[in-house]
């Protein structure tokens, strides 16, 4: 009984490697939150072993942001100790961004699947046009608005993310760039805002009552368990063996092949909206 329960989770284990392997190489090579990958590979790795696709997007988006915790907290102290966080910045967004993440996170389990789906193809999709067509870092403002507007953009930046299952560095790097900060300085601060977006999204999605019917063995509320258990130390082994081999290679190419992938991914979210 135990060896036919093991040999059939063998599959989605495989699965849950490969996800934490590309993630972290990936995130390795551009410097990209895993989630952008973690969130589509899980929701149709979910799907494959009979998740209905409304929750299997839930459960995708929870188990990303899960990880999300582990991985900005390391983050976030490497850049803290190289001087890379903006601490005032910090300190004038985490709030906003909090009250964005907890209205995302409500809004995200009462609203149909195909809404996350759609929100998370359609940003995946102008990421991937910007990256195409304006591949270099563009300085829009020369300083930051007025604090109303920074926390007007700290919560959009906080609500999106959550519903997304993704990190800050999605949307927070190129917001904070535009107004003319340096690239490492808004890697480094979007990593610290990881955490503000992970942790509360994380335990809403953990404490939803109920799991869906048809999830997997080990699954809390939304959050995979044992996806948590095996993406989290696949990325931090190969986002080191991404970075090495992005040093090699030329960084524009890489960028654009991103680009393209991303692409791929945003359009077949995308389909999964309409066709559900």
């Amino acid at each position: 009984m135990n060896f036919d329960m093991l040999l059939n989770g063998l599959p989605l284990l495989m699965a849950l490697v490969t996800t934490g392997i590309v993630a972290g190489l990936i995130a390795g090579l551009l410097g990209v939150g895993g989630g952008l990958v973690i969130v589509p590979v899980l929701y149709w790795v979910f799907q494959s072993v009979g998740v209905d696709a409304a929750a299997a997007i839930l459960m995708a988006t929870g188990t990303s942001l899960t990880t999300i915790i582990f991985t900005s907290i390391a983050s976030a102290r490497a850049h803290y100790r190289y001087g890379n966080v903006d601490v005032p910045l910090f300190r004038r967004w985490a709030v906003p961004m909090l009250f964005g993440v907890v209205i995302g996170g409500w809004v995200s389990t009462r609203v149909d699947g195909s809404v996350l789906t759609g929100l998370f193809g359609s940003v995946a999709s102008l990421i991937a046009l910007n990256r195409l067509f304006r591949p270099n870092t563009t300085v829009v403002w020369d300083q930051l608005p007025s604090v109303v507007v920074q926390s007007g953009l700290a919560a959009v930046i906080g609500l999106t993310s959550v519903m997304m299952g993704v990190g800050a560095g999605t949307l927070g790097v190129a917001i904070m760039t535009s107004y003319n900060m340096q690239v490492h300085r808004a890697v480094g601060t979007a990593a610290l805002f990881g955490c503000v977006i992970a942790l509360p999204g994380a335990i809403m999605m953990l404490l939803n009552s109920g799991s869906p019917a048809d999830s997997p063995v080990g699954t809390v509320g939304f959050v995979s368990i044992p996806g948590v258990l095996v993406i989290v130390p696949m990325t931090t082994l190969f986002a080191p063996v991404g970075v090495r081999l992005g040093s090699q290679l030329n960084a524009q190419k890489l960028q654009k092949i991103f680009a393209i992938f991303l692409m791929l991914i945003g359009a077949a979210m995308l389909w999964s909206t309409i066709a559900e």
